[in-house]
């Protein structure tokens, strides 16, 4: 068969200062794409140092415009380089309305359905437009394929009207340890936290978390990974609960020693507002460790209640500490927790989940209707 073309459309590439995990799942389907004979071109927002143009991974990377002119830009590179079999819509709380005028095959990808996260980082009237606006423009795409990544995405976008989403999950960069060793529940608790240190994050109910269980007897300490605008709130927070000492902020990690870090701690605790999946609870378990999460949208995909590790029943440190406790005091319980949660990681090694995934694009790509 003829080699197909496709331009992904984002926000940003994984160049970008401010790329996160759906940057880098996105390379690596993109990069498949390439491997499998493949042109791709991915058009994203410039940014300040960077390139207008360079190639990651077999991807030409297109830069240009930004707030207010990314889809002007975005529709001259769809000009200039087309045509195109297919093309890659990514939301990000906006769309880039290709299936109004790329006149060619079009599929909307996203992550996650931004809804309270509006409120983490703008005003009420702000958040109110957003949230509006996400929902309306969801509901206008409602004839395109969606690609998601969880059931509760998916489930989301059906409420807001769109009527044919397919879910593709994440995969994982990390390599899920070939043999799971012993990790005896000792005292303290060794805690980890995951996350950028943004709003809609809630790092803080961790460490709300921690405090909580320090207060009721349960010896813990707390590593904290990752880096944002919320750091010194967080270090604030520390100081002003007198948790000083059972708190390191470890910064930002290379994925080597981020994997050590994840394999010595005990437990996993996610409190983000949402959540597209939840690809770091899976990094964790493919290091032996099982994570306690809100019962959120994401955090309930990449957690199976019970089986790979805890929901809490409310999006509270209060619900989330007694989680904690109850699994913190069963020994057996853990143990064939994080076996589970260890076997299950083995599922989001990349050479399982691209291979479907980037059938699917292909078929997109020619028109025909995957069954």
């Amino acid at each position: 068969m003829k080699p197909l073309r496709f331009l992904m459309l984002n926000w940003r590439d994984t160049e970008n200062p401010l790329a996160g995990g759906a940057e880098r799942v996105t390379l690596r389907h993109m990069a498949e794409l390439v491997r499998r004979g493949h042109e791709v071109i991915w058009f994203a927002n410039h940014f300040e140092g960077a390139e207008p143009e360079t190639v990651i991974d077999g991807i030409r990377i297109i830069r240009g415009g930004g707030r207010g002119t990314s889809i002007l830009h975005a529709r001259r590179c769809h000009r200039k380089h087309g045509p195109f079999d297919l093309v890659i819509d990514q939301h990000h709380g906006l769309p880039w309305f290709a299936p109004w005028w790329s006149g060619t095959n079009c599929i909307a990808y996203i992550h996650e359905v931004l809804g309270p996260i509006w409120h983490a980082f703008y005003g009420r009237l702000t958040s109110f437009v957003g949230q509006t606006q996400e929902r309306f423009f969801q509901r206008l795409y409602a004839g395109v394929p969606f690609w998601t990544v969880s059931e509760s995405t998916r489930q989301q976008l059906i409420r807001h009207g769109v009527r044919d989403v397919r879910v593709w999950p994440n995969g994982t960069d990390t390599e899920p340890l070939p043999t799971l060793p012993a990790k005896r529940l000792a005292k303290p608790l060794r805690l980890i936290a995951l996350a950028r240190l943004a709003p809609n994050k809630r790092v803080d109910h961790v460490v709300r978390t921690l405090a909580l269980l320090r207060e009721q007897g349960c010896e813990a300490e707390l590593t904290i990974i990752g880096w944002g605008q919320d750091e010194w709130r967080l270090e604030a927070q520390v100081d002003e609960l007198g948790l000083s000492e059972a708190v390191t902020f470890a910064g930002r990690l290379n994925d080597a020693e981020k994997n050590v870090e994840l394999q010595k701690a005990h437990l996993l605790l996610h409190t983000s507002m949402r959540e597209g999946w939840g690809l770091n609870v899976i990094e964790a378990n493919a290091m032996g460790t099982p994570a306690v999460v809100y019962p959120v949208g994401g955090l309930v995909d990449s957690t199976v209640h019970g089986q790979t590790g805890l929901v809490s029943e409310a999006e509270t440190p209060e619900s989330l500490a007694k989680a904690v406790i109850s699994l913190a005091s069963d020994p057996a319980k853990y143990d064939t927790m994080r076996t589970a949660a260890w076997e299950r990681s083995f599922e989001f090694r990349w050479e399982s989940v691209l291979r479907p995934t980037c059938d699917w694009l292909e078929n997109m790509a020619r028109g025909e209707t995957p069954t």
